[in-house]
């Protein structure tokens, strides 16, 4: 993770300092970003998808962005969707037992890997 270049005062409450690591960085806090995310989700499969413990969200800016972009256009990219499922398991193997269960999650995820780009290269060769 990038150290902090500077604090801001977040530009919602102007109570909290937020450590900001780029000048086009938009200054939140954890907070004020909570109450923007912590919105009722109608579709049931989004909703499963983003029931969570709040205690990632607090954690993790990336997790309030995806949820946050999901709020505002109805919609989640796949590779959104994979990359927020990736986070999030990755996050609660360190919460249960630290680097053995990550070290599960990323071999998990490697393999994952491998067998889309084999399936890439077959099917690139049957077009052939």
């Amino acid at each position: 993770m990038a150290r902090p270049k500077f604090k801001q005062r977040c530009a919602m409450c102007k109570n909290n300092m937020v450590l900001m690591f780029s000048q086009r960085q938009f200054p939140i806090c954890v907070d004020c970003h909570m109450k923007q995310v912590d919105v009722e989700i109608k579709d049931p499969k989004m909703k499963k998808f983003f029931d969570i413990p709040r205690k990632l969200y607090l954690e993790s800016s990336f997790l309030r962005n995806i949820k946050q972009s999901y709020l505002r256009y109805d919609r989640l990219s796949d590779r959104q969707s994979e990359v927020f499922l990736k986070v999030v398991r990755e996050m609660k193997a360190e919460m249960k037992g630290g680097k053995k269960d990550k070290e599960k999650v990323k071999e998990a995820s490697n393999k994952d890997k491998k067998e889309s780009v084999d399936g890439k290269k077959t099917k690139n060769k049957s077009k052939k």
